[in-house]
Formats: C-alpha cells, sequence, structure tokens
C-alpha cells in the first residue's frame, strides 16, 4: 500500500524504484482518476495503491464521494470513453491484473477480459439491467460473447446459474424481465450475470443497498460461498462497515480521493489508527452489546473533490487537528506509513498520541 508517485512495490506495498511487474493478482499502484469540468479538475481518485490475492476479499469502505466506485470502474475499463459530451476521465498510474497491465492495453483488449476474467455487481441492478431484454436474454448474451456456443447451451448455462445464486423457478424465471423481479432477486440475477463466466475478480458495488436486512444477509452469504466454489478475488465496495466485517479479509479506508487507512479487518476494527475509522465505527450500530450512549456521526461534510483542503483532508471534520504540534495537519499531507506489520495510516499524530485516544476517548463508548 503506498501513495507515491514510483511505480515498482515492494512485498507489502511500499514503492520501490523501477516498473517491477506485478507480484499480486490484482495490483493497483498510484491510480489517478480525474474529471475536468467547468468549474475545475474533480480528482475522484488521487494516488491510490493495494494489492488483492485469488480466494482473498478486499473491502473499500467511506462516505459518498470519497471514490470508492470510481476506484472499481477504473479496475473495468469504464472510465476510457467519455458520455454525452462529456470529456472523458484523465487516467494514470498502473492496473495489473494476472500479470496484465490493464491501463495501457487497448480498449478492445479490456473489453475481453471485461466480463471473463473480471466481473462487476453494480449498485443499482434495476439500472445495471436492460429492462426492454429478459433476465435470460442478458445473461446468454453475457456468456455468448466469450464463449462460441449455440444459444440452446447459453440458456442451459443461464438456468444453472439462476439456480446457483437462489432464484426459485429458474427455467420458467430465465424468461422474466427486470422489472417482474423484486430488488432481491434483480440482485440475485445480477450477481448470476457476473459469474457466468467464472471470473477470477469479482467487483462488488454496494451490493446491499435498499435491501432489507434479511435479503441482505442472503446476499452477503451467497457471495461468500460463491467465492468458496470459484476461488476468485473479490472487492466490496460499501460506506457499511457491518457488511466488511462479514466478508472482508482486508479493509482499505478512502477520505477525498485517497486511502487513509489498510490493515487486516481485525486490525482496522480492534486497533483503528485514524481518526476518520473512529468516526465511521462509532457511527455504526452494535446489536453484540447494549448501546450505552447514542450513534456518534462525523461532525461535517466530506470534502469537495475540486477543492480538497489543504494538509490532510480530513482536518476539518477531525476533533484530534490540533494534536500534533504547530499546523501541521493544515499544511501538510500526510503519507501512508506502516504503523505495525500491514497496518497502514496516514495521520500526522505519533502512534503514542493515537493509542492513547482511542484507548481512553473512543473504545470504551463502541
Amino acid at each position: 500500500m503506498t501513495e507515491s508517485h514510483t511505480t515498482g512495490t515492494s512485498a507489502v506495498g511500499e514503492p520501490v524504484a523501477g516498473r517491477a511487474p506485478a507480484r499480486s493478482f490484482l495490483e493497483v499502484r498510484d491510480l489517478h482518476v480525474h474529471f475536468p469540468t467547468e468549474d475545475g479538475l474533480v480528482k475522484s481518485v488521487d494516488g491510490l495503491s493495494f494489492q488483492l490475492e485469488k480466494g482473498k476479499t478486499l473491502g473499500i469502505v467511506g462516505e459518498s464521494g470519497s471514490g470508492k466506485s470510481v476506484t472499481s470502474l477504473g479496475i473495468m475499463g469504464l472510465h476510457t470513453v467519455g458520455q454525452y459530451g462529456r470529456q472523458k476521465a484523465q487516467l494514470s498510474g498502473e492496473i495489473w491484473l494476472d500479470g496484465q497491465e490493464l491501463l495501457s492495453a487497448d480498449a478492445d483488449s479490456v473489453r475481453r477480459l471485461r466480463g471473463r476474467e473480471m466481473a462487476m455487481i453494480f449498485q443499482d441492478p434495476l439500472s445495471a439491467l436492460h429492462p426492454y431484454f429478459t433476465i435470460g436474454s442478458q445473461i446468454v448474451e453475457a456468456y455468448r460473447v466469450h464463449h462460441d456456443v449455440d444459444k440452446k447451451t447459453a440458456r442451459k448455462r443461464a438456468v444453472e446459474l439462476l439456480d446457483r445464486v437462489g432464484i426459485p423457478q429458474p427455467d420458467q424465471r430465465v424468461n422474466s424481465y427486470p422489472h417482474e423481479f423484486s430488488g432481491g432477486m434483480r440482485q440475485r440475477a445480477m450477481i448470476a450475470m457476473s459469474l457466468v463466466n467464472n471470473p477470477e475478480l469479482l467487483i462488488a458495488d454496494e451490493p446491499t443497498t435498499a435491501l432489507d436486512v434479511t435479503v441482505q444477509a442472503q446476499i452477503l452469504d451467497l457471495i461468500r460461498d460463491l467465492q468458496k466454489e470459484f476461488g476468485s478475488a473479490v472487492i466490496i465496495i460499501t460506506h457499511d462497515l457491518g457488511v466488511v466485517a462479514e466478508l472482508a479479509d482486508d479493509i482499505l479506508v478512502m477520505y477525498g480521493g485517497r486511502c487513509v487507512e489498510y490493515g487486516t479487518a481485525e486490525q482496522v476494527f480492534y486497533e483503528p489508527q485514524h481518526p476518520y475509522t473512529w468516526g465511521l465505527l462509532g457511527s455504526m450500530p452494535r446489536i453484540d452489546r447494549a448501546q450505552s450512549e447514542r450513534l456518534i456521526p462525523v461532525k461535517g461534510s466530506p470534502p469537495s473533490l475540486i477543492n480538497i483542503p489543504q494538509g490532510c483532508a480530513f482536518n476539518p471534520r477531525c476533533p484530534y487537528a490540533d494534536v500534533p504540534k504547530g499546523n501541521v495537519t493544515r499544511t501538510e499531507r500526510p503519507e501512508l506509513r506502516e504503523v505495525s506489520e500491514g497496518h497502514l495510516s496516514a495521520c500526522h499524530m505519533d502512534r503514542a498520541d493515537r493509542d492513547r485516544i482511542w484507548n481512553e476517548e473512543i473504545a470504551p463508548k463502541l
């Protein structure tokens, strides 16, 4: 994990000189995704790096506007073409998938990978699915794009996947249209379409948004079971820490287009090292024990990605911005540094101050 502008990475993601080939199945290096607008340059992702192995799940968390979904679309190669007369995104950095660099690859090469090597479960399946075609015909098309088979074979595969994701009477519901499915069934159909080609990378963007809690649990269990079956690398993008607690091996916390904390799920939940992460944990309801106090929201609003605050982007909202000596939080941007093995944080406070605040002020209230 690093926010450096060098391109190579060591085993823990720290920068090394040169342009080394990827070591992990998925490796994102110093990714920038900027959008030119009339008001200025929107820095949606501004120097993001991470790694992911097959069979592992990475949770990317943060508020709306932190750059989570833009990151996923960048990996999928869906920012490369301008739409409706808008200028296309400006991308830089490197994205390595199984040894192949995607940002420098031509559009046809990425298109061949999309759906087969990597697939995405979109946040709103009603918008992602075409309203004029049946669920089955859309899954059939997704399968035949990458396999030279007839429609009958592809339809059999579509029914098989719909059954696998828990759609009742799949041989009949394969002929249904998206509007004839409930929200949970549409999400299951979206998962079936994403998995029809057995992709090695699956990105789930807010997969449980707008679903009731029982359906949420079913969808999360389904993703977990399918990952075990297919051995895929999975990225879960969400603002809900409860979701990543269920699924993620590692957690990346984003704020203002950058990573502010990264570590294993256990490290981030039990030894968080960034005030923004403390705020996210404080605003998460707990059902495993009695709640003695009200939830603690993160005060203020996320920053404008056109005018990101100087210094630490979180400093206008951080209750501990004045703990470091001087005015460093408002003048210098903190770099992502390793605070323990595999655990990184971008905060100007020293480790002793962070541990003291966490143990004495934050943890007792959670």
